[in-house]
């Protein structure tokens, strides 16, 4: 005969595991990646989204793709530019003089000595 509590390792209220029950799971399907240090990366994906080419590394943080034996590059970050080349992409040469000489003579004029 059992000594104690019979239902030992159970919670008051709590209901045996039915998830079949509540609910249908969405159709998924498995995708494979590979990124150019050959790490696999496995993705499950719903079975009516498109499936991405590109997908990145969670290891190393490199791209990834769906063919293992040519894998994609590493992605060339677009270099740092300056203000000045934002304004040199806006502007010709000749403006940017025009402009300069402009400033130039309003602040002679504002410091009260003659332009030129």
């Amino acid at each position: 005969m059992p000594i104690g509590n019979v239902i030992r390792g159970t919670r008051a209220g709590s209901a045996p595991d039915r998830r079949a029950q509540r609910h249908q799971p969405a159709p998924c399907r498995t995708v494979t990646y590979w990124c150019r240090n050959a790490h696999r990366t496995e993705i499950r994906l719903a079975a009516e989204v498109e499936v991405p080419q590109v997908w990145d590394c969670p290891r190393c943080g490199l791209p990834a793709g769906r063919d293992a034996q040519n894998p994609p590059g590493r992605a060339r970050p677009e270099p740092y530019k300056t203000h000045l080349a934002y304004v040199k992409e806006r502007r010709t040469a000749e403006e940017g003089e025009a402009i300069l000489a402009e400033a130039l003579a309003a602040l002679r004029r504002r410091r009260g000595r003659p332009a030129g």
